[in-house]
């Protein structure tokens, strides 16, 4: 299993490797790193970004090196902030470049290579077993050498695998899979521990949050039979700006840590880079000291599934359940009724002596009536063959309860914990459902007392966001006196589409930009956005380059990349359609080739 335990929290053992002088792994706190996004020849602009950083909370700074005056600048950067006393631990970002990470490697405090293109070259052949070792081989002798001056330098090393940047020989053979990740990276690792070098770092990253999720956990279970506890630098790439990338942030960075994984965290937003640490922060605090929380039941876990997306079977009851989406449900009891304000907000509309849903409403209302306390009231009060809304938590779920719960499917569970490890108690009473071959649909709902709407999202992405992953509950239901409950519901479709198991608006796949940036991207994905959001249907990349840009944007719709100095490229899925279209121009091309596919909708 990827983890210890389902039921206790505990942090993976990991090697300590030391980043200058702040270490990471073992028993050191979840680091916070994030990267400059200006030019890293532009000295003078790059110092004072990695101190914004730094001052901002994060232990490492990152910076792109594309070549080797990249690398060499690299040096420079590193020695004015000397001069200033501000001794912060720097990051080599490579792709491609073998020489530029062997340069890179004698000034900074760690390089990251990317294993899909550390030696790869594309032939458009498929590789039998003695090519594919022979690959291997090329690969030890191009590896071992930037490992041997890493060594000499007490240079950490990141083996960076993404998602959209596999090579060749391990998409022949495995695909873009969350498998064939895992065999990247290991490929890498193997020759670490041959070389007795344990100062390695190693990422799965993807824009897609149940790849990132699956992977991380493959490569956790893969590490553990060979051996290794190499630690895990843990992220969600491309996930664009605002609300909906912190909460896919949260969502996948937050599952990960529920499971104990990670010992270092960089959260890619699509705006300037110190913005990144205050939600960095809050996910790795939400996770402190939860090694005390209360016990959680020991379950039989045959049929959990953590490395693919399963939903559990349930059978459909009202608007929950069985073949019915997810869905989202507005938690009104605290409203006094004759206030009516938050029914309007929400799109709901007065008909006679109740209320019903208007157009953009959420799914259900909940407003305190019809609802059974199965932990107060007991269920034998409860009418057999009616669609009862039954509140519970794990105190509830004894035997009878189970039975009860099995022989009336037509019950609708409102599922509720206060447990620290809200993860690990809500998905024990699935577990304990799915053994008890219950099936009735599950309303999962959380309540916060948080101050600050970015603190509760997040949580929240993380809570909801581990479970439906799991392929875990019917529905969502969140609480927060303090807030709006328009808000609330707006919160809950962005946790559902960065989960990926309902898409209510255009998906923006989008960087956060770096040096190998050549236009402004923050300017550009707010004006796709502004002309696209409407586009439920879509999934749109916004990438600054060309490194994972292709790649990331896999399973985007449609794809605008960075191609050179102002010059951007549009892509109809794989497919590229126009080059080096000129920025002022390419939103409105980029409009037009969707008007062009039939894919356009007026708001």
């Amino acid at each position: 299993m990827f983890c210890k335990s389902l039921t206790k929290y505990n942090r993976r053992k990991t090697n300590i490797v030391n980043v200058g002088n702040i270490p990471l792994g073992g028993d050191n706190p979840i680091r916070v790193q994030s990267m400059i996004n200006v030019a890293t020849t532009d000295i003078d602009a790059a110092a004072v970004q990695c101190e914004k950083i730094a001052k901002a909370g994060a232990s490492y700074v990152r910076a792109a090196v594309q070549g080797i005056s990249e690398a060499t600048a690299m040096k420079i950067i590193k020695l004015k902030l000397a001069k200033r006393k501000k001794h912060i631990p720097l990051i080599a970002d490579v792709h491609f470049n073998r020489n530029a990470a062997k340069i890179a490697a004698q000034y900074v405090e760690k390089v990251r290579i990317n294993p899909g293109n550390f030696i790869d070259k594309k032939t458009g052949k498929i590789l039998d077993a003695s090519e594919y070792d022979a690959e291997l081989q090329r690969l030890r002798d191009e590896f071992v050498p930037l490992i041997s001056i890493c060594r000499q330098n007490k240079t950490a090393l990141r083996i960076g695998v993404n998602h959209g940047s596999l090579s060749e020989r391990i998409m022949n053979r495995y695909g873009d899979t969350p498998e064939g990740m895992v065999e990247s990276a290991m490929e890498f690792l193997r020759i670490c521990m041959d070389e007795n070098f344990a100062d390695a770092v190693v990422s799965m990253k993807s824009s897609n949050t149940r790849v990132m999720i699956y992977a991380y956990r493959l490569l956790a279970e893969k590490m553990d039979a060979e051996a290794m506890n190499f630690p895990l630098h843990i992220g969600v790439t491309e996930t664009g700006d605002g609300m909906d990338a912190r909460i896919k942030s949260a969502v996948g960075i937050g599952t990960l840590l529920a499971d104990g994984l990670g010992d270092t965290v960089r959260v890619s937003l699509t705006e300037a880079p110190e913005n990144e640490i205050p939600v960095a922060k809050i996910l790795i605090s939400y996770f402190k000291n939860r090694k005390h929380h209360n016990p959680v039941p020991d379950i039989n876990t045959k049929k959990y599934f953590p490395y693919g997306y399963h939903q559990r079977k349930t059978k459909a009851s009202n608007i929950f359940g069985g073949k019915n989406q997810i869905a989202v449900v507005a938690d009104l009891s605290h409203v006094n009724p004759v206030y009516d304000r938050d029914f309007e907000e929400l799109g709901f509309v007065k008909n006679g002596n109740k209320w019903e849903p208007a157009p953009n409403s959420p799914d259900a209302v909940y407003t305190g009536s019809s609802l059974f306390d199965a932990a107060t009231q007991g269920i034998t009060i409860l009418s057999d063959e009616t669609e009862n809304l039954v509140r519970c938590d794990i105190s509830c779920f004894n035997s009878n309860f189970l039975d009860w719960i099995k022989q009336n499917p037509q019950n609708i569970l409102m599922l509720e914990t206060g447990n620290t490890n809200a993860v690990a108690e809500l998905r024990a009473c699935f577990l304990m459902l799915e053994n008890a071959n219950a099936k009735n649909p599950v309303i999962i709902r959380r309540a916060y007392t948080d101050q600050g709407i970015e603190s509760m999202q997040i949580k929240a992405a993380c809570d909801f966001g581990a479970l439906l992953t799991d392929g875990f509950g019917d529905a969502v239901c969140l609480q927060d006196s303090s807030m709006e409950s328009r808000d609330l519901t707006k919160i809950c479709f962005s946790i559902l589409q960065a989960a990926r198991v309902r898409f209510s608006k255009a998906e923006f796949i989008a960087c956060p930009s770096c040096g190998r940036t050549l236009f402004d991207i923050q300017k550009t994905l707010t004006e796709i956005k502004d002309k696209t959001l409407h586009l439920a249907h879509l999934k749109i990349a916004v990438m600054g380059c060309i490194v994972n840009g292709t790649g990331e944007m896999a399973d985007a719709d449609y794809g605008y990349v960075g191609a050179g100095a102002e010059k951007i490229s549009l892509y109809k899925s794989k497919q590229l359609v126009k080059r080096n279209i000129p920025q002022e121009n390419a939103v409105d091309e980029l409009v037009a080739l969707i008007k062009e596919n039939g894919q356009w909708a007026e708001k």
